[in-house]
C-alpha cells in the first residue's frame, strides 16, 4: 500500500433518532452503519438504563435484534422511537428520578486497596460508567468515594477452594476527596483489575519494534487494534507522518481537515478503557471520520517512541515534541489535535486517557470550531488569490494574444515586403531581360538602305500605342522577321504585340516571317500600328 495513501471508508448517512422515555425526550444522531445495540448504549449513557434491560419499540419492520445494522432496516433520516423496560420497576417520585440523573452526572472516586503491594490507588469515574451491565449511580455505592480491595486471582488450579481474604471486596464509605493518583505496578496485571485476563489483552504488540517501513507498522497497528477491539474504530491512515500531514493541511483550503494523532502505549492502565468506551464509540469514531485525518503510533517501546519524537520534532518542532516527553506512561494514551497554519502547524489540543465520552465529544468539537473558523478564513484568501490568479491570467493570455497579432501582423508586412521586393527583383530581371534581347536584336538588324538608285525600298511607319510612330526604310526583299525583330527592338516584343495594316485591316504578325516585305504587300510604303495581344 503506497504510504501517501490512507484507508477510504464508506460514506455512511447519520440518521436522527427522537426517543421516548416516560417523561424524558433523548435526540440522538446516528451512523447508519451502527447497529441497534449502538443505540441502546447511547441511551444507556442518557437515561442510566442498563442496555440489556432495553426494549426499543417503533421499528416500523417489526421487532429487531441488537445485531442488527441500521442500514439493513431502510431507514428514513427522521426516526421516532420509544423504550420500555419491563424488567426495571418505575422509580417511586419525580425527586428520585431527578436524583439519579443527577447521580449519572457525578464523578465517583474509587479508592482501590492492593493488598499485596499495600498501596492505594485512586481511580476517577463518572456516574454513568457500567459495572459489567449497571452503572456505578445504581450499583448501591456511596457517593462521592467508595474503597475497593483487589488481590491476586486464584489459579485454575485452586478454582475450587477460593481463600477467605480474596473472596470478598470491601466497601467502605469514605468522604475524602483525594485528587486522582496514577494506577501503576500493581502486583497483578492490570488488566486483572478490570475483569480481564492478560492473555486475552496482550497476545502481540500494537506496532513492531524497530519497523524500517513506516506505513507496514501501522498496517500491523491497525490490524491489532481490530483484534482487540473490534472492527469499529477510526479509520487511522496508513502511511508516513508526513505523508498525513500532508493530506490534512496542503490540499485546498475546502479539503482541508485536523490531524488526529493517536499515542498508544500498552503499559498505561488507561490504554484499553481508552480504546474500547472512547475510540470505538460509534459518535467518536463518526465524528473523526468525517473531520478528521487520524493517524496513529504506539510509544510502548522506547526505540518506537524515539523514532515518534524525531518525526514530531521535523515536523511539528521541539515545542511538540518536549510537551510529549512531559507526560508519564499512565497518562497515555494521547490524542494530539494539530491544525495546519500558514507558518507552522499548531496543536490545538492534547486529550489524555483519563476522559470520558463527552468530554472527548467535546473537546474535538471544540477545536473543530476554532479549525472551521481558521479554515474560513482560508477559502476566503484562497478564493480572493484565486481570483487575482484569474484576472493576471487573463491579463497575460489577452497580452499574449495581442503579441501573438502583433508577431503575426509583422511577419505578415515582412512577407508582403519580401515578396514586393521579390517581385520588383524579378520585375527587373524581367526588365534586364528584355533590355537585352532588345539590344541583342537591335544590334542584329541590318542596316537602314540609304536609297540607292536599282534598289527596292520599302518605307513603313508604324504607330505605337502610346501614338508615337516609328520610321524606317526596309528593302524590299527583306524578311517580315526583321520587321518583327526592329519593332521588339524598340520595345514590342512579338509574343506581346501584334501588327495590323490599316486598310484592309490585316494582322501582319499571322503571315509566315520567312516572306518578303514585297510579298506581304508592305511595298513601297505603308503605315502599320501596333495593338496589344489579348
Amino acid at each position: 500500500i503506497p504510504s501517501s495513501r490512507h484507508i477510504v471508508e464508506r460514506q455512511s448517512r447519520m440518521l436522527n433518532f427522537r426517543v421516548e422515555y416516560r417523561q424524558r425526550t433523548v435526540e440522538l444522531v446516528i451512523e447508519d452503519n451502527s447497529t441497534i445495540r449502538g443505540i441502546k448504549d447511547l441511551l444507556q449513557t442518557e437515561l442510566g438504563i442498563p442496555a440489556s434491560k432495553m426494549q426499543l419499540k417503533g421499528w416500523k419492520s417489526g421487532d429487531v435484534s441488537d445485531s442488527t445494522v441500521l442500514r439493513t432496516l431502510h431507514l428514513p433520516k427522521n426516526n421516532s422511537l420509544y423504550v420500555l423496560t419491563p424488567d426495571i420497576a418505575p422509580t417511586a417520585s419525580t425527586s428520585q428520578n431527578s436524583a439519579l440523573q443527577e447521580s449519572l452526572n457525578q464523578n465517583f472516586l474509587l479508592i482501590v486497596s492492593h493488598r499485596e503491594a499495600q498501596r492505594d490507588y485512586n481511580l476517577n469515574f463518572p456516574g454513568s460508567r457500567t459495572i459489567q451491565e449497571m452503572t456505578l449511580a445504581l450499583s448501591g455505592i456511596s457517593y462521592p468515594c467508595h474503597h475497593l480491595s483487589v488481590c491476586r486471582r486464584s489459579s485454575p488450579a485452586n478454582a475450587q477452594e477460593p481463600t477467605e481474604e480474596c473472596a470478598d471486596v470491601h466497601m467502605i464509605s469514605d468522604s475524602e476527596g483525594d485528587e486522582y493518583e496514577d494506577a501503576t505496578e500493581f502486583g497483578v496485571d492490570d488488566s486483572e483489575m478490570f475483569g480481564m485476563s492478560s492473555s486475552g489483552c496482550r497476545k502481540s504488540p500494537m506496532m513492531p519494534e524497530n519497523s524500517e517501513n513506516e506505513a507496514e507498522a501501522l498496517l500491523h497497528f491497525t490490524a491489532e487494534f481490530s483484534s482487540r477491539y473490534g472492527e469499529s474504530h477510526p479509520m487511522f491512515f496508513i502511511g508516513s507522518l508526513e505523508a498525513a500531514s500532508q493530506e490534512a493541511f496542503y490540499g485546498k483550503a475546502r479539503d482541508r481537515k485536523l490531524l488526529a494523532i493517536y499515542l498508544h502505549n500498552d503499559d498505561s492502565v488507561l490504554s484499553n478503557v481508552f480504546c474500547s468506551q472512547m475510540m470505538c464509540t460509534d459518535s467518536i469514531v463518526s465524528y473523526l471520520s468525517q473531520n478528521f485525518i487520524t493517524w496513529a503510533w504506539d510509544v510502548t517501546k522506547e526505540t518506537n517512541k524515539a523514532r515518534l519524537l524525531t518525526m514530531c520534532t521535523r515536523h511539528f518542532g521541539s515545542v511538540v515534541t518536549q510537551t510529549i516527553r512531559t507526560y508519564k506512561t499512565d497518562q497515555f494514551p494521547l490524542l494530539l489535535i494539530v491544525m495546519g497554519k500558514r507558518t507552522s502547524n499548531e496543536v490545538l489540543n492534547v486529550i489524555q486517557g483519563n476522559t470520558t465520552v463527552d468530554e472527548l465529544m467535546m473537546r474535538l468539537m471544540g477545536a473543530m470550531e476554532i479549525f472551521t473558523a481558521q479554515q474560513q478564513e482560508d477559502i476566503k484568501d484562497e478564493d480572493e488569490r484565486e481570483a487575482r490568479e484569474t484576472v493576471k491570467r487573463e491579463q497575460d493570455e489577452a497580452y499574449r494574444l495581442s503579441l501573438e497579432a502583433d508577431r503575426k501582423k509583422r511577419e505578415a508586412q515582412e512577407r508582403e515586403e519580401a515578396e514586393q521586393v521579390r517581385l520588383e527583383q524579378m520585375r527587373k530581371e524581367q526588365e534586364e531581360e528584355k533590355e537585352a534581347i532588345r539590344l541583342s536584336l537591335e544590334q542584329a538588324l541590318p542596316a537602314e538602305p540609304n536609297g540607292d538608285p536599282g534598289e527596292q525600298i520599302s518605307k513603313l511607319r508604324i504607330r505605337t500605342p502610346s501614338g508615337e510612330f516609328l520610321e524606317r526604310r526596309f528593302l524590299g526583299s527583306c524578311k517580315l522577321q526583321v520587321l518583327f525583330d526592329f519593332v521588339a527592338s524598340k520595345g514590342y516584343p512579338f509574343d506581346g504585340f501584334k501588327l495590323l495594316t490599316t486598310f484592309p485591316r490585316r494582322n501582319i504578325t499571322q503571315l509566315d516571317p520567312g516572306s518578303t516585305l514585297l510579298e506581304a504587300k508592305l511595298f513601297p510604303q505603308e503605315t502599320l500600328f501596333l495593338e496589344a495581344k489579348e
